[in-house]
């Protein structure tokens, strides 16, 4: 592990980020919250199949 070219390198990436606008940050939230919710409605909708399946859904 090279520690001052990636301390360096991290330095660089650090000077170029910027916050972001109002607008981005409305976009990128909306965007991770739609995601959030697709992922628990599939996991809901999973967990009603499984609780109408005989047995749970164990198979035995």
């Amino acid at each position: 592990m090279r520690v001052p070219r990636d301390l360096t390198s991290y330095v660089r990436v650090l000077k170029m980020a910027t916050t972001p606008t109002r607008e981005e940050f409305t976009q990128v939230a909306k965007i991770a919250g739609i995601g959030i919710l697709i992922v628990g409605a599939i996991g809901f909708l999973l967990f009603v199949l499984m609780s109408y399946l005989p047995n749970g859904g164990t198979g035995m």
